[in-house]
């Protein structure tokens, strides 16, 4: 029930799962694994992939860190966002690329959940998009030698409160990759 008008549609965004970003990220084989297994289903059910990858000083555009995993392949007519910043829709085309599609709602995966997972999740709630976050294919590095909780508490703590998201004709969820619905919604 997105409350965007006539965008009945749903996108999947596969944010920076880029080498340099998940060296060392938690269960990354179980989440890249996930992330294919949503591509492939979103490319046989003809909903729109959008990649979305990330740089800056640390991650160099165009360096091998900057690229993605080799086990996710874009194929050519999929867009890629390239932002600087950790939220998917500053200053990038994303909004854009939503609307030529219809897409009212997005399904999120990706690296990092603390950082660009998260700030998209609550950009495009803001912007009217429901919002599911799939709990079991986005990941983070381990930051508690900074204070952070374990890379697990983290996913499980974002997880927890995503699926309890609700505001005036959208909303926001946390499902498993084997529960993930791209089927078109009605609008609110």
């Amino acid at each position: 029930m997105t409350t965007l008008p006539d965008r009945p549609n749903t996108a999947l965004l596969v944010i920076d799962m880029q080498q340099g970003v998940v060296d060392g990220a938690h269960d990354l084989a179980a989440v890249t694994a996930n992330i294919d297994t949503l591509v492939a289903r979103a490319r046989a059910e003809e909903v729109p992939v959008i990649w979305v990858q990330h740089s800056d000083d640390q991650l160099k555009y165009g360096s091998a860190s900057w690229s993605y995993v080799p086990e996710l392949v874009r194929e050519d007519p999929e867009p890629v966002v390239h932002k600087l910043y950790g939220d998917s829709f500053e200053a990038t085309e994303l909004e854009d690329l939503l609307a030529e599609r219809a897409v009212g709602h997005v399904v999120i995966t990706g690296a990092q959940t603390d950082m660009c997972v998260r700030s998209t999740l609550h950009s495009a709630f803001t912007r009217g998009y429901d919002v599911t976050l799939v709990g079991d294919a986005h990941t983070t590095e381990d930051l508690t030698a900074y204070g952070a909780p374990t890379p697990a508490e983290v996913v499980a703590h974002t997880n927890l409160y995503w699926g309890e998201q609700r505001a005036p004709g959208r909303r926001g969820e946390t499902v498993e990759t084997a529960k993930v619905s791209f089927a078109a919604r009605a609008e609110g």
